[in-house]
């Protein structure tokens, strides 16, 4: 049995859609019939090794306080944001570095929560079945202690955290708020890692499915939490991690 999903018409932005688990999700939705809209922090989709042809793209570099405020300015229509865009150990720094935690914070949390607020007026106006919709990107780091990404746990943690806020101010407004938690995605984020055993095996060893995840997993929960089939769920963060987070 597969879940498909229609969301022809329906218009969709993903932020640091042209990678990884983002590029991912606006793949998902672009097959399913949407206007998919993405953000990266290169000049043109022409400058990415992959085809980002599909997609209508602005850049978009965080932490930049305009950022946001101009992406929702370029569009004529919102039906989802999918907050994705974000980063840890910039350019290697330690997050233990006042300066870098709090940019990793600003591009992790605060740039979501100006980008939601941004396109506020835009979902306010959405007639989407089920209502318009903001999935927020967490991580395994909102819940868990991971020493060498203090920022971005903080950061992630405060994603769970707003979700819920926005959820039980935005729900009048028509706009349901939830976010997805994924655990260790195989992505460029994450490839420095994946060749290092020491850091790789204990991950696989406490996940019950015994392997990493890829963006194809993630991107259909997002599909979901966005479509009608959720129209009563709200406010919620769905782990998307293997069943790492219910082993003891």
């Amino acid at each position: 049995m597969t879940a498909t999903f229609d969301y022809s018409g329906t218009r969709v932005l993903v932020t640091g859609g042209s990678n990884g688990i983002g590029l991912g999700i606006a793949t998902a939705f672009r097959a399913a019939g949407a206007e998919v809209t993405i953000t990266g922090t290169r000049a043109s989709p022409g400058d990415y090794e992959h085809d980002l042809s599909d997609f209508a793209y602005h850049q978009c570099r965080f932490p930049d306080t305009d950022a946001a405020v101009a992406v929702a300015g370029a569009l004529t229509g919102l039906d989802v944001l999918v907050n994705n865009a974000g980063q840890n150990l910039p350019g290697g720094r330690s997050e233990y570095d006042p300066e870098v935690f709090e940019e990793v914070v600003a591009v992790n949390l605060f740039a979501a929560f100006r980008m939601a607020s941004a396109c506020r007026p835009l979902l306010e106006a959405s007639a989407l079945d089920g209502g318009a919709s903001v999935v927020n990107l967490g991580s395994l780091s909102s819940f868990f202690g991971i020493e060498f990404v203090p920022g971005y746990g903080a950061a992630k943690a405060g994603v769970v955290q707003m979700t819920k806020t926005l959820a039980v101010a935005w729900a009048r407004h028509g706009i349901r708020v939830n976010a997805v938690a994924p655990g260790v995605i195989e992505t460029n984020m994450t490839t420095p890692m994946l060749g290092i055993d020491t850091l790789t095996q204990p991950i696989l060893d406490r996940t019950p499915m015994r392997r990493l995840g890829t963006p194809a997993d993630v991107a259909p929960v997002v599909l979901f939490l966005a479509s009608s089939a959720a129209r009563f769920v709200t406010g919620q963060t769905i782990p998307v991690d293997g069943g790492f987070s219910v082993q003891g």
